[in-house]
């Protein structure tokens, strides 16, 4: 067995980190959109797949329930990058099962990253979803000041490029970042992404928008493009550039790419991100669904 060749408590390629068992309920749906202020109509009532449907990342967060997977210096962690895939919606009253397993550990100039999977299938074993989360976290201790300020954003290796091509721009959303979307979405408990005292401890000046809010802001945008298509198919490759904080407002946008033949559909390839009124970038990647 893997555990018998590892040490018990290190975090190791393969590591099992168990699961959970959820119904999925409009309670759990109300505090996604006390978070996230997305509200689509589907959650509530009617939709394509005949019932109320859950919105896609409603489990957004499954990833962060046991912390076991984390390195130990936990200064200056941060969520670099995220990767989903949607196979099938899940409808309000369904019961869905995870699994989170460490499926990769890789080194990148001065930190290390640790990348955990979680798989949600329905009590059949349907595949509903997969997601890869890559936490980083700095390999030298004991630095001084802050490990990420306000300023970092303003460098000049800290300005990204997305969305320059010709394609026409997706029906874009407009969100202002308050303490109590972090709080609805992050807490109840109390952390570096809903206490400032906590974020200050880790190395940052104010509370740290935790980097899964902006993913499921492009979740939103997508299911208002293309419908039952991002939930039958979708996918999501983004990487978390610069911090956001509190107070922030993001433009969450995209841009058509390319449109290629996928069975008897056509997949929709776009570019996505989330901008600060500067211009800044904190999240830059590309995403596709189905038409």
């Amino acid at each position: 067995m893997a555990e018998a060749f590892h040490n018990a408590y290190d975090v190791f390629v393969g590591r099992d980190m168990g699961g959970r068992e959820y119904s999925v309920t409009p309670d759990l749906i109300g505090v996604y959109g006390n978070g996230t202020e997305d509200r689509n109509a589907w959650y509530r009532g009617t939709s394509p797949f005949g019932a109320a449907i859950a919105p896609a990342l409603l489990f957004h967060s499954e990833v962060y329930r046991d912390l076991a997977w984390y390195l130990p210096n936990l200064i200056g962690n941060l969520h670099a990058k995220q990767e989903w895939e949607i196979f099938h919606p899940m409808l309000v009253g369904d019961t869905v099962r995870t699994h989170s397993t460490v499926v990769e550990r890789y080194v990148r100039r001065n930190r290390e990253y640790v990348v955990n999977e979680v798989l949600i299938t329905d009590t059949n074993g349907r595949w509903l979803q997969r997601s890869r989360t890559h936490q980083s976290f700095l390999i030298e201790e004991g630095r001084a000041g802050f490990v990420v300020d306000k300023d970092r954003e303003k460098q000049v290796d800290r300005k990204f490029v997305v969305g320059a091509g010709a394609g026409p721009e997706l029906d874009p959303a407009e969100k202002t970042i308050t303490i109590a979307m972090c709080q609805a979405f992050s807490g109840p408990h109390r952390s570096y992404h809903t206490d400032q005292e906590m974020a200050r401890a880790l190395g940052f000046p104010d509370i740290v928008v935790q980097g899964m809010l902006s993913v499921c802001f492009i979740s939103e945008i997508m299911t208002r493009n293309f419908g039952a298509g991002w939930f039958c198919g979708g996918k999501l490759n983004v990487s978390l550039v610069n911090v956001v904080w509190p107070n922030d407002r993001l433009a969450v946008r995209g841009k058509v790419r390319e449109a290629v033949p996928e069975g008897a559909k056509t997949r929709v390839h776009c570019d996505v991100w989330c901008e600060k009124p500067d211009g800044v970038k904190t999240i830059v990647g590309a995403a596709s669904a189905l038409r």
